[in-house]
């Protein structure tokens, strides 16, 4: 049964479409959903980190994808945000720490040699996740 779905978003057309996407089957199986964002930490070597988003990206995000759950008919979203080099680590780290049952993600239009160079979010929860993992497109 599941009882928490999280869903990682990030501001982009694909991440709507895995709100809309968690949203609807939270509501169907009367599940608890958490909206999460990762802020990526880079690092050069010679400064402090560098956050991809900031406090300030990170809550307009995660109030654009409170609305769009919202607007499928899901209210109280629980909303969380993480910083971490590696955001599937950052997603999959939040879901064994807060007992996680289903994983929601969108995925992008990479190109093959894109995924081979950077790789691919969606694909690195599919593989490496405790849970069941949707990709939703």
């Amino acid at each position: 049964m599941t009882k928490k779905i999280l869903c990682a978003v990030d501001g982009t057309e694909h991440s709507k479409r895995a709100i809309e996407t968690a949203a609807e089957m939270a509501k169907a199986l009367d599940s608890g959903l958490v909206l999460l964002v990762v802020d990526q930490v880079t690092f050069d070597g010679r400064s402090a980190p560098v956050h991809k988003l900031g406090v300030e990206e990170a809550k307009t995000i995660l109030d654009a994808a409170n609305g769009v759950a919202a607007s499928v008919g899901f209210v109280n979203s629980g909303l969380a945000a993480v910083a971490g080099r590696d955001v599937a680590r950052a997603i999959l780290n939040y879901a064994e720490e807060h007992a996680v049952d289903h994983i929601v993600v969108g995925t992008g239009d990479k190109g093959v040699a894109t995924r081979l160079v950077v790789g691919s979010v969606s694909h690195d929860l599919v593989v490496r996740a405790h849970c069941s993992v949707t990709v939703a497109r």
